[in-house]
């Protein structure tokens, strides 16, 4: 099939379709690359050569199709270097801004941009970054890419999954340390099974429905899930909805997919973990935030729970030196959820129509509110 054929196949009426389709990430991501496009064509073509509208990107390492895309529309200007600083100097007069960094955009950066700066788009699915309130008081569409990444973050959930369970920290740390003895010993380095396991997921929403469709090849006892409410989904994938202490005192594995809200902040503290198997593993792979940090280390340290994984931390970059990394049993890495070529592909160009049909005045894909 080509590849325009492929993409109208998973096009119903130029709108996003959740439906997995098949095993390739483009059926699965790229939702609108055609008729979407065209859309968004049809209606920037009034964009005069004398009166293109100027887009900041904040970061010089978003994928080229973003590039690509805009600069037949729109002036586009670029931070070089990913800084507050070089955004501030360079976000004035804009018309829209193509937001991909961990730097918060707040006030300050949208009073510098000026007042007829009306869309934004954030490269990520979470939008905590963002000062959203300000952004709504404003009148400053936002629109993020959810969905898109669903697949790679829920592959890195089932890596961490596996990894915590089977020790493969500890293990790595008794190669290179010598301690690999050659004496064979029934009960060296035991992990946790994950058939026949209880798997809780905190927040069933399109990522945490994409571990619970991966995690069932591993014969998986029951899923169990809970949120604000129970969801249709979560029947037909045949996950039981249950209260989150429930969850925490039933679980062999915890795994964290919901967004970090104020509700959410630090929802895992040392509480929760005092209330869980010891045999228990426990998966994050949502913000760093949720999680009581120091509660988590010595729940490690002490025994409180088998092992973590954790693609998310507090803070990001984390220091070489900090806790987390001196202890076996957590297997800890630098925030990869998304990290696959094709899916930052796909961000990219999801951004990158959204700000194109913001400033088109067309309601944007996915949009965070309505204004």
């Amino acid at each position: 099939m080509s590849r325009l054929s492929l993409t109208r196949t998973i096009i119903n009426s130029g709108r996003r379709t959740s439906e997995y389709i098949g095993n390739s990430l483009l059926q699965y991501n790229i939702h609108f690359l055609v008729d979407s496009l065209m859309s968004t064509m049809d209606k920037t073509s009034k964009f005069s050569e004398t009166n293109r509208p100027k887009i900041l990107v904040s970061n010089p390492t978003v994928p080229q199709v973003a590039f690509d895309l805009l600069e037949e529309y729109c002036i586009v200007t670029k931070a070089e270097d990913d800084t507050r600083e070089d955004i501030l100097a360079k976000v004035k007069g804009v018309d829209a801004i193509f937001w991909a960094t961990h730097l918060k955009l707040d006030k300050e950066i949208l009073e510098a941009a000026g007042p007829q700066m009306k869309t934004v788009g954030t490269m990520s699915a979470g939008y905590d970054h963002i000062d959203v309130e300000e952004l709504k008081k404003r009148g400053i569409k936002l629109a993020n890419t959810p969905e898109v990444l669903n697949p790679a973050v829920a592959d890195i959930a089932v890596l961490l999954t596996l990894a915590a369970s089977r020790r493969l920290h500890e293990g790595r740390l008794a190669l290179e340390n010598g301690q690999w003895s050659p004496k064979w010993d029934a009960r060296g380095m035991l992990g946790q099974d994950i058939i026949g396991s209880t798997v809780g997921i905190v927040g069933l929403g399109g990522i945490g429905q994409a571990i619970v469709q991966r995690l069932k090849a591993f014969n998986v006892g029951q899923f169990i899930y809970t949120g604000h409410r129970e969801k249709e989904e979560g029947k037909k994938l045949g996950a039981k909805f249950v209260s989150l202490d429930t969850l925490i005192k039933e679980s062999d594995i915890v795994i964290v997919s919901c967004p970090l809200t104020s509700e959410t902040k630090h929802m895992f503290n040392a509480e929760l973990f005092s209330k869980m198997k010891k045999t228990s593993v426990f998966v994050n792979i949502s913000r760093g935030a949720i999680v009581d940090q120091e509660a988590l280390v010595k729940a490690l340290k002490e025994g409180q729970i088998f092992a973590a994984g954790l693609d998310v931390m507090t803070p990001e970059p984390l220091p070489p030196t900090d806790e987390l990394l001196k202890l076996p049993n957590a297997v800890i890495l630098p925030h990869l959820g998304s990290a696959t070529k094709q899916t930052r592909d796909a961000m990219a160009q999801l951004t990158a129509t959204n700000i194109l049909r913001g400033i088109g005045d067309e309601e944007m894909f996915t949009p965070v509110y309505e204004i």
